[in-house]
Formats: structure tokens, C-alpha cells, sequence
């Protein structure tokens, strides 16, 4: 425990401090930070994660406390990410990959689709409508099944975009 306080009779009752740890240990916070009149209490865990407490006087103009950085491991030079493209359903309805129940799907995974191709049917009030793709891409995963029921915003398939 550290003091910031010159004069040791402003310290906090201990015994309040001990309840204030005894909080933060038992929900687990990251940090917790009591300020009354002219004291301040702040309590943040530690790197081995044990709670470090601070007392000092409360002040507007004090400047947050910036906690270690966590040791970063360079990770294994990989391929670079790229952000996974969603071709999504633009309203409530129900998915159809294929024209009818014995047809097959419109498209597969893996296929190349240029603009203007054919994805899907979303059924709404009964009527089909064909969701046809916006790009040139590759799709990578159908993410539904026939028949499930979509909301707008569902994401159908995940694609490549060329």
C-alpha cells in the first residue's frame, strides 16, 4: 500500500479500505475508484493480478494512473487479414439457395459469380424474391441452410470479393 498523503492522521479508515479490496476481489474488477471531500482512494489490479491501492488527496486536474502494458509476443509473420465480405439479406423472409426442393443450390461454395448473378430466394408474404449478387466475388461459405426463417441484415454468404 503507498501513501501520497505528507500527513499520516488523513489517512482512510483501514478498515474501509480492507472492504473496498474485498469488493474488487469478489466481482473481479479491473479497477475501482472512490473520491470523498478531500480523499481518494483508487484501486487497480496489478500485473499478477493482485489489487495495487493508491490513496491520495482527490483532485480534478490529477492525471489518470496508466497501467503496465501488457507484454506483447510479435506474433509469426502470417498472411495478411482481410476482412471477411457478407452478402446479407435485405428484409424478413424466408432463405431458398435453390429454385425449388429438388433443385440444385444457385450457387456453391467456391464458385466465382460475377454482378447481376443469382445467390439466393428470400421469400416474403409469397413472393420469391431473387437476391442477386451486388460484385464480383468468390463465395467462401453459405452460412444458412433451405428454409430458415432471415431478418433483414442476415448474413447469407461469406465472399471474396474480386
Amino acid at each position: 500500500m503507498t501513501s501520497d498523503f505528507r500527513d499520516p492522521t488523513t489517512l482512510p479508515d483501514l478498515r474501509y479500505v480492507r472492504e473496498l479490496a474485498r469488493v474488487f476481489k469478489q466481482y473481479e474488477l479491473g479497477e475501482i475508484e472512490i473520491e470523498s471531500g478531500d480523499q481518494r482512494i483508487l484501486l487497480r489490479r496489478g500485473g499478477g493480478g493482485e489489487p495495487v491501492v493508491a490513496l491520495g488527496p482527490a483532485a480534478a486536474t490529477a492525471p489518470p494512473v496508466a497501467a503496465p502494458a501488457p507484454a506483447v509476443t510479435p506474433a509469426p509473420a502470417a498472411e495478411p487479414v482481410v476482412e471477411a465480405t457478407y452478402i446479407t439479406s435485405p428484409f424478413v423472409g424466408t432463405f431458398y439457395r435453390s429454385p425449388t426442393p429438388d433443385a440444385s443450390a444457385f450457387v456453391e461454395v467456391g464458385a466465382t459469380v460475377s454482378a447481376g448473378q443469382i445467390l439466393c430466394i428470400v421469400e416474403a408474404m409469397k413472393l420469391f424474391n431473387e437476391l442477386e449478387a451486388d460484385f464480383p466475388c468468390v463465395i467462401e461459405e453459405a452460412l444458412l441452410t433451405n428454409a430458415q426463417p432471415v431478418e433483414f441484415g442476415t448474413r447469407l454468404f461469406r465472399v471474396r470479393k474480386l
